[in-house]
């Protein structure tokens, strides 16, 4: 079966103090999604963006808005992502009790929803949830900061997400954050892979219509 893959740059690798303009940037480049990533100085080492500031960003994209939440107790935010303006929704399985009610609520929303797990989670994880998730995003990095180099082994866990998916015949996604260069993308799409995460290599492309190009045609 043929899958297109898509291609959604993380603005934690933009320049921050012209935002706007790395939004159009990325939008017209040809990129598919915005990759939102949320972190709260608690689940992960570090601080990012907060509902005020997406909503200020979301009037300058007319792309999706794929919000990744690094947070704990991220059922406390669904809302406020939602009113910011996020259009999917992702969130730790590490992070909170009662994964299944809180996919059914983002759904509820009217919002694409999502687990995300991290390296060293195992995919038993997400089994009993899977029918709920619109996509799961697999960490392929330690998450709280860019730029890290991707773990190779993981590639294996991709490839076993893949196969549990289309055993069900579900139309779940398979997002791939974390290390993702042009490099390492087509075993990655191989693998399993329908959406690619990239941060670092995307924002240091020089041109980055020719990168978006490419993650399509992989």
């Amino acid at each position: 079966m043929t899958r297109k893959i898509l291609l959604a740059p993380s603005i934690l690798s933009a320049d921050f103090a012209k935002m706007a303009e790395e939004l159009k940037v990325v939008e017209d480049s040809g990129a598919d999604w915005v990759h939102v990533d949320v972190m709260d100085g608690h689940f992960v080492p570090n601080l990012t963006f907060g509902p005020p500031l997406i909503k200020a960003f979301r009037q300058h994209s007319r792309l999706p808005f794929d919000v990744h939440l690094m947070i704990e107790s991220p059922e406390r935010w669904l809302e406020a992502w939602r009113d910011a303006g996020a259009d999917r929704i992702t969130f730790h399985i590490e992070a909170c009790r009662h994964a299944h009610r809180y996919l059914t609520a983002v759904r509820e929303m009217g919002l694409a929803s999502g687990i995300t797990l991290n390296p060293q989670t195992p995919l038993c994880a997400v089994e009993h949830v899977l029918e709920e998730c619109d996509q799961v995003l697999l960490m392929t990095v330690n998450p709280g900061f860019g730029g890290q180099k991707f773990i190779e082994p993981l590639i294996d866990k991709i490839s076993k997400l893949r196969a549990m998916i289309d055993a069900r015949g579900l139309k779940t996604l398979i997002q791939v954050d974390g290390g993702i260069s042009l490099q390492n993308a087509q075993r990655i799409s191989a693998a399993g892979a329908d959406i690619l995460v990239m941060g670092s290599a995307f924002f240091a492309a020089e041109d980055k219509s020719r990168l978006a190009r490419e993650v399509h045609s992989l």
